[in-house]
């Protein structure tokens, strides 16, 4: 069986996963306001694969020889076709936002569309507010371009002339200084809400941009938008610092090739010529016409004019009562039992509430603690000061080359170091991103360790919108190997055996390897098998045979996966016993869970690391076994209600059609919503004498 057999290549799975989330911007069951947030980030998502994904295979394309370059350029192909095909269907599916939109009185109207009083306010707004902002530049002769930014878009604007001349420019709409989105007051009934976009205001009043310049007859804007490859390429001075290689490194970037050129279908082609001429855009960039407007990643910051139902119901955190009780101590909590907190359905609040106790708790020596995407105004980064400024030991590590936090982590180490924390930077060949806090406390004559191992960053504000897994244990033997996991990423040549953790580079592949192989010994042995995977992508080579392995053996798999997938599942003969699917909610599925059922006494992990090349043998992760029993159960139930959704899960077939899995006679179950149920109950039980938690019905 060759690979086109057996695997699906992991960018078309990638643009499968964006399908997923452009299916929601057309739900039903969606608010209209979320509906048109789902665009965003159906555009956002597409932003990132162009510059991460699609720039890898370009440059496969570009340097690569012989078969590889073939496939590369094949897959390109492949890219881009369907590329096109899903921009067709965010037309549609933006149309019928529109169309959604004004049946709730709230209209998105271009500058043809003004009446005589909106065209005076556009006016106004224009003169006071976008006009000082504007820097046009003249396409003509050989005139220095500048590197256009890719997270901004641009007018290319044509000029006829009252001399009979064209002329041409470029021009910035200035999204990150105004915003996109500008709200008309109403003149008469107020029920009806206009809404006008930045680009269109511009438009309106074009030749004002030129006046006192030229004489202009008509002038047409067409919206353009580069999208140039993310990779970083580091120099490799020996003197330089890795801070100082990561920073010069961003400043290449923006100078980096483009690897899409997105413009108005309705461009001359006079126009688009000079464009492409200028930007020296090659044969391997993906040309794509599209609508009027781009950047709709905006749309993540749609404005709801209307009432509240027009977007999701806000969800309360569940209260943990066992870590509410007035004058109970956190750490002396953390010593009766592991705690398991489920984000966003568990608040945040309780990290924050751990690292500003440790800080001003006089038993606490030391505080370590990984960060690789923080909140822009990170209570997390806070409480770290602070904990130095009292005296405690802080050590923090953080990845410098976290992609597209770069600059705001160089930002945040300066931060840190100015305040005395001791910064040691991600390792370059080896991103550090594990989710670890050791804080060692002085106890009753002598040092005691409690731990944090996650799934999620330590980021508060991505806390209430991604869905992840944190684990507080005192446990002495988890604490050390905590502990030796710190002591790698400051001495990578230092190994340590671990008998609970498994940790990239050193254990995890070989830890998950053996935990399946087990399951297939079990299988053939007619004891209890299966095997239950959380993750967000699953598109290791290397993995995927041996899960084909257990299913050839017998062993029923289940898979629950956000994005990537490079399996074919449901195959005769290669994977009949693997079932997969995906769910896309309001909620982003982030957590990593692999259970194995272990003869009838499941072994349950959470981890950082997703199932690829990169996780696996390039990035300090931590997988760690869950012991507490409710902690357990919990992730157990959170899974299988999962698995019933019969919502908002789409199947993972082998042709990734993302269909809805069958209701069949069952009522239909949201999981995202059943699951506040499950965590409030869960939480009330959780520190009872005897208590494991309600299982899931």
């Amino acid at each position: 069986m060759n690979d086109d057999d057996k695997y699906v290549a992991k960018e078309l799975s990638w643009l499968s996963f964006n399908e997923r989330v452009l299916q929601e911007a057309s739900s039903r069951d969606v608010p209209v306001i979320q509906q048109v947030r789902y665009l965003g980030i159906f555009s956002n998502n597409m932003d990132e694969f162009f510059r991460v994904r699609v720039a890898d295979v370009r440059r496969l394309a570009a340097f690569s020889t012989g078969e590889d370059k073939d496939a590369a350029r094949a897959l390109l192909k492949q890219i881009q076709s369907r590329v096109r095909e899903l921009q067709q269907k965010f037309d549609e599916v933006y149309r019928g936002c529109l169309i959604a939109l004004r049946r709730r009185n709230i209209y998105l109207i271009n500058e043809r569309q003004l009446r005589a009083d909106q065209s005076a306010f556009v006016e106004r707004y224009f003169r006071d507010n976008v006009l000082p902002e504007l820097s046009p530049l003249f396409l003509k002769g050989a005139t220095q371009l500048p590197e256009l930014n890719d997270a901004s878009i641009y007018f290319a604007i044509r000029m006829a002339l009252t001399n009979g001349k064209v002329q041409y420019a470029l021009l910035e709409i200035p999204t990150d200084r105004i915003d996109r989105f500008v709200y008309i007051p109403p003149k008469g009934s107020r029920r009806k809400k206009a809404i006008i976009v930045l680009d269109n205001i511009i438009r309106h009043c074009l030749k004002e941009v030129f006046r006192g310049v030229l004489d202009i007859e008509d002038a047409q804007a067409y919206t353009i938008k580069i999208t140039r490859d993310a990779e970083l390429e580091m120099d490799e001075k020996i003197t330089q610092s890795l801070i100082d290689k990561v920073d010069g490194s961003l400043a290449r970037r923006k100078k980096a090739d483009p690897v899409r050129f997105v413009y108005d279908s309705e461009m001359p082609e006079d126009l688009l010529e000079i464009l492409a001429k200028r930007f020296n855009l090659g044969k391997y960039d993906s040309f794509i016409a599209g609508g009027r407007y781009h950047n709709s990643k905006d749309f993540m910051k749609f404005p709801n004019l209307g009432p509240d139902y027009l977007e999701f119901d806000p969800m309360e955190p569940a209260r943990l009562p066992y870590l509410d009780k007035p004058g109970s101590s956190i750490f002396g909590k953390i010593r009766e039992r592991d705690i398991l907190l489920y984000y966003p359905y568990h608040s945040f609040r309780y990290i924050e509430d751990f690292l500003h106790t440790a800080a001003l708790d006089p038993s606490v020596t030391s505080i370590s603690m990984t960060l690789y995407r923080v909140a822009s105004n990170s209570h997390v980064v806070n409480a770290l000061i602070n904990a130095a400024r009292n005296q405690k030991q802080v050590t923090v590590v953080i990845e410098l080359q976290a992609r597209f936090d770069e600059s705001a982590n160089i930002r945040w180490s300066r931060v840190l170091g100015d305040a005395g924390v001791q910064v040691i930077f991600g390792i370059p060949g080896l991103k550090v991103h594990s989710k670890l806090i050791l804080i060692n406390r002085q106890e009753d004559g002598e040092e005691r360790q409690y731990a944090h191992i996650g799934t999620g960053n330590f980021n508060e504000s991505t806390a209430r919108l991604y869905t992840d897994f944190s684990l507080l244990t005192a446990d002495r033997e988890i604490g050390k190997e905590v502990a030796n996991v710190f002591d790698f990423i400051r001495h990578t040549y230092r190994r340590f055996r671990y008998r609970h953790l498994m940790v990239s580079p050193n254990t995890n592949r070989s830890g998950l390897m053996a935990l399946i192989d087990t399951e297939i010994a079990n299988a053939k042995a007619g004891r209890k098998s299966g095997i239950f995977i959380k993750c967000n992508n699953l598109v290791d080579k290397p993995i995927v045979d041996k899960l084909y392995q257990a299913s050839q053996a017998g062993v029923k798999i289940r898979l629950i996966v956000r994005g990537m997938f490079a399996m074919k599942a449901g195959v005769r003969g290669l994977s009949e016993n693997i079932r997969a699917i995906s769910i896309v909610d309001r909620y982003l599925e982030h957590p990593r869970v692999f259970v194995f059922e272990n003869a009838g006494d499941p072994k349950v992990f959470i981890s950082s690391a997703d199932l690829m090349t990169r996780n696996l043998d390039f990035r300090v992760e931590v997988t760690c076994p869950v012991y507490d029993p409710a902690a357990k159960q919990l992730i157990l139930d959170v899974l299988e209600l999962q698995w019933r959704d019969r919502a908002k899960a789409r199947l993972l077939d082998e042709e990734q059609t993302n269909k809805l899995v069958p209701r069949g006679n069952r009522r239909k179950l949201r999981s995202q919503e059943h699951l506040h149920d499950l965590i409030n109950t869960w939480s009330d039980a959780f520190g009872a004498e005897g208590a494991e938690g309600p299982q899931a019905e």
